[in-house]
């Protein structure tokens, strides 16, 4: 099987994960491509695989190598973003596309003029989706790219690599997906997350992230009768919005600038929820967003009564350049692979998160590469087959450069 093969088959599976569920997978149906995937591992003859009642999918191709080299691993999560349908995906191949608008159905089209980085594929054969739904290769993309990976290292047993291992998690896209990885068990002594964007990409820098969840409490009357005795929730929530910096949301900021995200809003007079995200590379300045929402809070409850407007802010996870500056090797060998199958390596911050970032603070230092995709949560997103086929070649050469690492 080819990668685009294995990549088109992992689309037919729905496994959009849901951001208020409290069961883990968050979704059944992720187990259910937990559990193909499962079996396809198994019939490819990697060994140990494992598929724990979490949906944390474990497997090993062993080392080829009398010598003792470090053991390492390759990660990728099998959920698709809930911000977009991920049910009944219809893909299809633009073969060697040509830089033109590409439409993918009726009245909906992919331009180059609202989507520039399809230029970058031009003459390339890309895999798009009929508008509907996103693509899902963020991140069965990377999942691709790993098992073709293993498979090409099984059938050329004449490049010598260590003991690899490889892992599938669920629910990366509603923050969760490292929260139950057992690293012990993964057994490796640094590891990278195939969920990067377009060829090139390799991050160790991350947002620091947290999540707000502000309620309001109103005071529902008549409101022929509500003068001095109605607290209206829905007023109150639009209050505290324009409390927070309107040049300091995700439309207005890029590189390295934090933001405030309302991501989402339901209220009525008697109550209000709002949700927002808080991002920011910065440590300190992350801490001080945090402080900045509850003080917003306080300043209403101030005005409108104790407890009117609570603020729940949790930290998510980190920025794991702390974790990663004391052990550059990790990076350096992934800069080499790249020269070495002919990748310009773009190294830049992550304007966002992956499941390393959380597991370089559990210990096991987790840089992320690119997996190919572009336009990921939506309708619009591709993913160019050379591009995976290029992943694919950088995680054999990344395995490879690993068994001469004691050299």
């Amino acid at each position: 099987m080819n990668i685009t093969e294995r990549f088109l088959n992992y689309t037919k599976f729905d496994t959009q994960s849901a951001e208020e569920s409290l069961q883990v997978p968050s979704t059944p149906k992720q187990m259910v491509f937990a559990q193909y995937l499962k079996t396809e591992l198994e019939k490819e003859g990697l060994e140990d695989v494992e598929l724990d009642e979490k949906g944390y999918l474990y497997a090993t191709l062993p080392s080829n190598m009398k010598e003792d080299v470090p053991t390492i691993g390759f990660i990728s999560h099998y959920d698709t973003s809930p911000d977009c349908s991920g049910a009944d995906i219809k893909a299809r191949i633009v073969s060697q596309y040509d830089g033109k608008d590409i439409t993918l159905s009726e009245g909906i089209v992919s331009s180059p003029k609202k989507f520039p980085e399809l230029l970058q594929h031009i003459g390339e054969d890309i895999i798009v989706t009929d508008g509907h739904t996103l693509l899902g290769a963020d991140d069965k993309a990377g999942i691709a790219e790993i098992v073709q990976a293993m498979c090409y290292l099984r059938d050329h047993k004449d490049i010598r690599h260590g003991k690899i291992r490889i892992a599938f998690n669920p629910d990366e896209e509603i923050g969760m997906g490292a929260h139950h990885f057992n690293v012990e068990k993964f057994g490796c002594e640094w590891a990278y997350t195939m969920d990067g964007g377009d060829v090139g990409e390799l991050e160790f820098e991350n947002f620091n992230a947290a999540s707000a969840k502000i309620t309001i409490h109103g005071v529902s009357v008549h409101p022929g009768y509500a003068k001095d005795k109605m607290v209206n929730a829905n007023r109150l929530a639009a209050e505290f919005v324009a409390m927070l910096p309107a040049d300091e949301t995700p439309e207005t900021t890029e590189g390295y600038q934090g933001f405030y995200h309302l991501t989402g809003m339901q209220t009525s007079t008697e109550l209000g929820k709002l949700s927002y995200i808080i991002r920011d590379h910065d440590r300190e300045k992350f801490e001080e967003r945090k402080r900045f929402v509850k003080h917003c809070a306080e300043l209403m409850n101030e005005k409108y009564g104790e407890s009117t407007v609570v603020a729940e802010v949790s930290d998510q996870y980190y920025n794991m350049k702390e974790k990663i500056d004391p052990q550059m090797h990790v990076i350096d060998l992934v800069l080499h692979a790249m020269q070495e199958v002919g990748v310009a390596p773009k190294v830049k911050p992550i304007r966002g998160g992956t499941d390393g970032a959380q597991l370089s603070f559990k210990g096991l230092p987790c840089p992320n590469i690119f997996a190919g995709g572009v336009n990921f949560h939506g309708p619009y997103e591709f993913v160019s087959i050379q591009s995976m086929e290029k992943a694919m070649q950088v995680v054999v050469k990344i395995c490879e450069l690993t068994a001469k690492y004691n050299d």
